[in-house]
């Protein structure tokens, strides 16, 4: 029941608690816009509304807790000047139990005020053709007051003929500001209309169009056309469609689809006519730019500070409730000015604050429009939202207490910038869709405990669904699903925000999660991979900590042995089988233990671990690993890949040791020299191998399918006689078959099965047939990263290149980033000589030399720049070699006496270094 209260002498209503609260928060809500808006009233002499000039500059926040002052004073609310009122077929109360009406004559009453947000207004309008006792979603008392025309095509035209005939653009410029900073009418601009209206839209045009261009109207006739608009306007709103859908549809061919989204296009009513705005901009901004430009930008300014901002934050449900909604951002986005200094400076920042506080049905709505642009448009938008992140970090002074993840012109320009990520993969074509990927296999697939001892653990380490994101469930896609985007991906990297972010304090937000700061780990897409490496690093170090401290805590508290390290003793000469023992103990004992740091001892040998004996160790593994004798992988010749071995004779736990290896890689940090198809990261991402995957697995094959495809004659089976029967050779040269459907070797590959037949081959291929060996190895590999955000911040490539580095060898960036000690600089003879050396040496050479200085051949994700390689000077001339510190790549160099002798030297070291001279 509503509470009776006495405030200033009247009553308040006794309305339920909800309606009461809405009403209270539209009173506010009234005074908010007078203290920052105005009435309107030139001669107004309120000293509380703008409109009088009595009210000083006021802050957002200001104005709001003054606002809450004058409601509870009941303090006079002006009445907004000029205000059009729909006709009511009943009087209302209005809000906040202020006894007054709407009548017939169309004024509201002077002591009442009718400044009613326009939020309220159009829900109001939605509702009204609702049951009576559907209340609308906000205050059932409010009607809508207003009713604003909104823009058309002819209107514009009409109105820039007669500009241009005055010579005086007055009159275009009062009609800019009245549509473009007036969310209602700026929502009901250039929607599609039924054919009599557009019918009669074009008669009145042409009605007015004959009069003498450039003979002045009269008000009346000013007045006339006007109503003549609102009711063709008025006849439009009630005809035209309340559902419809703006997208595409990716183009079908072998691994495409048809719009995921589609299904759910109709959530969202929208009956904008994208032409006619474009066609709108066109006459627009073929007139002087300096008689609208100013008025435009200013008017959209106001639209998006003083208006949808607040009502977006107060209202946000509301409002997504409204029709046609998404128009004002579609509108505003299909602007040609879109990349002028001016739009990114001044409209930019406010449009991407508000864009990014709508709903995800409403970003999922306005994703699907961008998916319909031009790439090249596309990529327009992209760089203005570049631009605009730069211009704030250089402009920004960043405090220790506000930092890059508190500016809220990058935080926001980002949350856009997913939103142009989600359009990219969307209006590009897709590979087939997660949705329909491998489902998972049944309890009597998964291997038995003799076969495979790690399922002991009670927990299915193989199947780990992919990270799910708000906004790609509501479109229905998955960042895996991108093959060809509009915008090549890797074109969403800010390497400036990058370089200028702190990642630890950004991590810290991350692994917090709780909404209060603003991550950039949550919108991967904009950073370098090298940036999400360090916030991996961090992870993973974060957790190998912590494995410590439990160590420490049960020695101290239950008295068991201290054993913070995962230590692993290994003779050099049998690396393969004392590492896969000791990891396979590990692993079925306690699966935990493989997230401590890693300490490797070669047995016999002096040395402690400080990540260089660990990268010598990986180094060997792998080389053993891929050894042809122990079978587990085949060589691809033509692409100089390995890839599974389906016939090999090692059981299920070898391939899950292998993949606990790769995993120990990347938890420590280590890069390895694997040579792996990208279909491997993109399997390990959680999407399996498709038809386009062949290409980079079996350039030969695929080219073969290809042309199978392309071909377009009736007589395909007579010319190519291929069945449902497809034939390989295993590793010892045999040759086997395998069915693509039941009884595939009677069935000929024709014109309508051609696409269903090579993405079954693709998929026994890639998935099916080397399903048990992969399934193992990613159960190992998902025991050392299950708990990492590795597949939440990396996509398939640049998982790639987490592993295995870089392939780019710029010297160049390494003499640039070398940091040198114990007397020597740049400018010392022997370091120039030094140099000199090795921008001569062959590619096969600098990987030797890096593999001696820094335990690894293979070049770190972001480049050499950021091996900070240390040269110190290791005494005076003498006849020994350089010796290195690889744990810390550090290069001991003695100051040879000429250039020649440090040749010989520096090259005898790096031939003959594996497994000397490096500590």
């Amino acid at each position: 029941m509503g509470a009776h209260s006495e405030q200033g002498g009247s009553s308040w209503p006794q309305p339920q608690d909800a309606d009461m609260k809405r009403a209270a928060a539209q009173l506010i809500e009234k005074y908010y816009f007078q203290l920052t808006n105005g009435c309107g009233n030139p001669h107004c002499d309120n000293p509380n509304c703008a409109s009088s000039g009595k009210v000083g500059p006021v802050t957002s926040n200001e104005a709001a807790g003054k606002a809450l002052q004058l409601c509870a004073a009941r303090a006079r609310l002006c009445e907004v000047f000029g205000a059009k009122v729909r006709r009511a077929s009943q009087p209302r109360a209005l809000e906040a139990g202020v006894a007054a009406s709407v009548p017939e004559s169309g004024h509201s009453s002077a002591t009442g005020g009718t400044a009613t947000c326009s939020l309220v207004q159009d829900v109001s309008m939605a509702g009204a053709s609702t049951a009576s006792s559907a209340p609308p979603p906000l205050s059932p008392q409010v009607d809508a007051p207003n009713s604003v025309t909104g823009l058309t095509e002819e209107t514009l035209a009409h109105t820039i003929a007669e500009c241009r005939s005055a010579d005086n653009y007055a009159k275009l410029r009062r009609l800019l500001w009245a549509v473009f900073s007036n969310e209602v009418a700026l929502r009901h601009s250039f929607l599609q209309r039924s054919e009599s209206v557009e019918k009669t839209s074009e008669s009145l045009v042409s009605s007015k169009s004959t009069e003498s261009v450039g003979a002045a109207q009269s008000k009346e006739e000013i007045r006339a056309q006007e109503g003549d608009l609102d009711k063709d306007l008025d006849c439009a709103e009630d005809t035209c469609e309340r559902e419809g859908a703006i997208g595409g549809e990716a183009a079908a061919s072998v691994g495409d689809t048809k719009d995921p989204c589609k299904k759910d296009n109709t959530h969202k009513s929208t009956s904008l006519d994208i032409s006619e705005v474009r066609r709108a901009y066109d006459l627009l901004f073929k007139c002087p730019e300096s008689e609208y430009s100013n008025t435009l930008t200013n008017a959209v300014v106001q639209l998006l500070s003083d208006s949808l901002g607040i009502q977006l934050r107060v209202y946000k449900d509301a409002f997504a409730a409204i029709p046609n909604n998404i128009n004002i951002f579609v509108i505003l986005l299909e602007s040609p000015a879109i990349n002028t200094t001016d739009f990114i400076e001044g409209v930019m920042p406010r449009l991407c604050r508000t864009i990014g506080q709508l709903p995800d049905r409403d970003q999922a709505h306005l994703t699907r429009h961008l998916a319909t642009w031009e790439p090249s448009r596309l990529h327009r938008l992209l760089e203005s939202l570049h631009q605009l992140i730069t211009i704030r970090l250089l402009t920004t002074e960043f405090l220790q207490d506000f930092t890059i993840n508190d500016e809220d012109g990058i935080t926001s320009a980002t949350q856009v910038m997913k939103i142009l990520f989600y359009a990219s993969i969307l209006g590009g074509k897709l590979d087939t869709p997660l949705l329909k990927d491998l489902p998972p296999e049944d309890a009597s697939q998964e291997p038995s405990a003799q076969e495979d001892p790690f399922n002991s653990s009670g927990k299915d380490w193989a199947t780990r669904p992919p990270p799910k994101d708000s906004l790609g469930s509501e479109l229905g896609i998955h960042v895996l699903d991108a093959r060809t985007p509009m915008v090549p991906l890797m074109e969403f990297y800010d390497d400036f925000l990058s370089d200028q972010l702190e990642m630890d304090r950004d991590f810290a937000y991350y692994k917090a999660g709780s909404g209060d700061k603003f991550s950039f780990l949550n919108y991967p897409f904009i950073l370098t991979p090298a940036t999400k490496a360090l916030g991996l690093y961090y992870d993973n170090r974060i957790r190998m900590y912590s494995e410590r401290r439990i160590s420490i805590y049960q020695q101290v508290i239950e008295g068991m042995a201290a054993n913070p390290y995962l230590k692993l003793r290994v003779r050099r000469d049998h690396i393969i089988d004392d590492a896969l023992v000791e990891l396979e103990m590990v692993a079925l004992d306690n699966p935990g233990d493989l997230k401590k740091q890693m300490v490797v001892e070669f047995e016999g040998e002096q040395g402690i671990d400080e990540g260089g004996v660990s990268k010598e160790f990986f180094q060997l593994i792998v080389e053993q690993i891929f050894n042809p004798d122990y079978a587990m992988f085949c060589f691809n010749n033509e692409s100089r890949t390995f890839w599974f071995n389906p016939n090999c004779f090692e059981n299920d736990a070898q391939f899950t040791l292998v993949g606990i290896v790769l995993g120990l890689a990347i938890y420590n940090n280590v890069i390895l020299d694997v040579h792996f198809p990208p279909v491997m990261y993109k399997k390990l991402c959680s999407k399996p191998g498709s038809f386009h995957d062949l290409r980079d697995w079996n350039t030969t094959l695929y080219r073969s399918l290809v042309e199978l495809l392309e071909y377009k004659g009736d007589d395909l089976e007579e010319v190519f006689m291929q069945t449902f029967r497809v034939g390989y050779q295993d590793v010892f040269g045999t040759s086997l078959t395998h069915d693509l459907k039941t009884d595939g070797d009677n069935i000929l590959v024709s014109q309508g099965s051609k696409h269903e037949f090579v993405e079954l081959y693709a998929d026994f291929l890639l998935n099916k047939m080397v399903e048990r060996q992969f399934r193992a190895f990613r159960r190992g590999f998902n025991m050392v990263t299950d708990d990492s955000p590795l597949v939440n911040l990396f996509r398939p490539e640049e998982l790639e290149l987490l592993i295995c580095g870089s392939k780019h060898y710029d010297f160049m960036e390494l003499m640039k980033s070398t940091e040198y000690d114990g007397g020597y600089s740049s400018q010392t003879p022997i370091i120039q000589a030094f140099w000199e050396l090795v921008h001569d040496m062959t590619t096969e050479d600098k990987k030797r030399l890096l593999q001696f200085t820094t335990g690894s051949a293979r070049v770190p994700v972001g480049g050499l720049a950021r091996l900070k390689l240390i040269i110190a000077r290791h005494g005076p001339d003498c006849d020994r070699l350089p010796t290195a510190h690889t744990c810390f790549n550090v290069l001991l160099l003695p100051e040879y006496s000429s250039k020649e002798k440090l040749k010989d030297r520096l090259y005898k070291a790096i031939k003959y270094s594996q497994g000397f001279g490096m500590l």
